[in-house]
């Protein structure tokens, strides 16, 4: 069996990966992040989820290395994680009454043969009306500080929002599952054959 690399230090995606039931490794890519001029969020999660998943190919030259990256679009423009809870208000303060889209890139790439596989998901969330108040206690109890869009929708941001649309719930928290197990299978790697 192939073994599996989980191109990510994000404890996110480690989480969602575990819900497979396939043993892998995780490792940390050197992968420059950095937009490049006239660049679309499409464009800049899948270059990142290929680069972040080659990366680590001669290091790992006999494996299935998988890499995502994720953005937030709000109100047009890609928007980061806060940092501040302040930063966090003004996002949730734009984002009441509105469309939030997240766009997840996902690269699968064998390394032993060279095969690269790539998309884009995106997923739309959208927000209820909200107020002052309940944006600034929500930023208080849950601090998404370290969120793109200020929020966290396996926590109290459920709350935030009328509803979600997208193809997968998991692209919301950065892996999407169900297009990670279409493109394990055409590797021959299935969960359910493990």
């Amino acid at each position: 069996m192939t073994q599996i690399v989980l191109a990510s230090t994000s404890p996110y995606r480690r989480e969602l990966l575990e819900k497979l039931g396939m043993p892998f490794i995780t490792a940390a890519p050197l992968v420059d992040e950095t937009p490049i001029p006239r660049e679309d969020a499409r464009q800049l999660v899948m270059r990142l989820a290929q680069a972040k998943a080659q990366a680590l190919s001669k290091e790992y030259p006999n494996h299935l290395i998988i890499g995502s990256d994720q953005v937030c679009v709000l109100d047009a423009k890609i928007v980061g994680k806060p940092h501040t809870e302040e930063k966090a208000f003004e996002q949730l303060l734009i984002a009441s009454n509105s469309i939030v889209t997240f766009y997840t890139g996902l690269a699968l790439y064998n390394s032993s043969v060279g095969n690269l596989q790539v998309i884009c998901e995106p997923f739309d969330v959208h927000f209820r009306h909200l107020s002052e108040q309940e944006i600034r206690n929500y930023v208080h109890k849950e601090q998404p500080l370290q969120c793109a869009g200020s929020f966290k929708s396996e926590g109290l941001g459920i709350t935030l929002f009328e509803r979600l649309s997208g193809k997968d719930p998991n692209t919301l928290v950065g892996l999407p599952l169900i297009s990670l197990c279409e493109m394990l299978r055409n590797e021959g790697c299935s969960p359910l054959l493990m």
